[in-house]
């Protein structure tokens, strides 16, 4: 079955903005599993500017789901990951200026970096995964380096299809279609995720080789009109029968 997992950065997002104690991501994330949430993601940031450190460590205390840590190839969050061993930890780019993540991680420049930066997540027992867009060259380079896993970065495909350019956003999806096959032969997992929503989520679920959605921001979205476990129950919906 096709693997759902709901990132709760924006849960915090809300919270920070009032510097308050509320929402709670962490609420937010046992919600999550009860709606049928397969894992949970949360990326803590240089900045902080959405989850805190005190949020990985409750989440770590409070889920029964694997927790997917996203962060940074920097010292200070290889220390926090070796400290709490989190089931998979998924490097991710981060720029300081950027709103959100806006495109894979370059690893063919950084190979060897990357590859001492994942050996010690790796002993302890972490899945490593590299978020990377649909390029040859970065999955090779990916495998080479001792990647488990790969997330394909589904923003392009997300922000052709708002912005009516469909012929742009085809392209972009048989380039997600072909680099998910190429990834599966090398022995990588291949997970996808960024920007999907209801109208854009069930041409990435059928894609056969694809074993994990990493959803967020529009689902806690959604959950103002709708609620969090509606919201999600729908995905979840949608994923199932594409896959279907």
């Amino acid at each position: 079955m096709l693997r759902l997992g709901v990132n709760i950065d924006h849960v915090a997002t809300v919270r920070n903005a009032r510097g308050g104690a509320y929402p709670d991501p962490v609420r937010a994330a046992k919600m999550a599993e009860e709606a049928g949430a397969d894992g949970i993601t949360a990326h803590l940031r240089e900045d902080r500017r959405h989850i805190m450190d005190a949020d990985i460590d409750a989440l770590m205390d409070a889920l029964t789901v694997p927790l997917n840590f996203e962060m940074a190839a920097t010292d200070e969050m290889l220390m926090i990951a070796l400290r709490h061993k989190p089931h998979a930890v998924c490097i991710v780019p981060e720029k300081r200026e950027e709103r959100t993540t806006e495109g894979g991680l370059e690893v063919s420049r950084e190979e060897n970096k990357l590859a001492h930066f994942i050996a010690p997540l790796r002993d302890v027992g972490c899945r490593v995964s590299i978020f990377i867009a649909a390029d040859q060259r970065q999955i090779e380079a990916a495998n080479r380096i001792g990647a488990e896993v790969i997330e394909l970065h589904t923003g392009a495909y997300c922000d052709f299809h708002a912005e009516g350019r469909f012929d742009e956003r085809d392209a972009e999806l048989a380039r997600l279609r072909e680099m998910a096959s190429f990834a599966h032969s090398l022995g990588l997992e291949v997970h996808a995720g960024h920007g999907l929503t209801y109208d854009t989520v069930q041409p990435i679920a059928a894609l056969p080789e694809v074993m994990e959605l990493n959803i967020g921001h529009f689902l806690i979205g959604e959950a103002i009109f709708a609620g969090l476990d509606p919201a999600i129950r729908e995905m979840r919906r949608l994923m199932d029968e594409a896959r279907a």
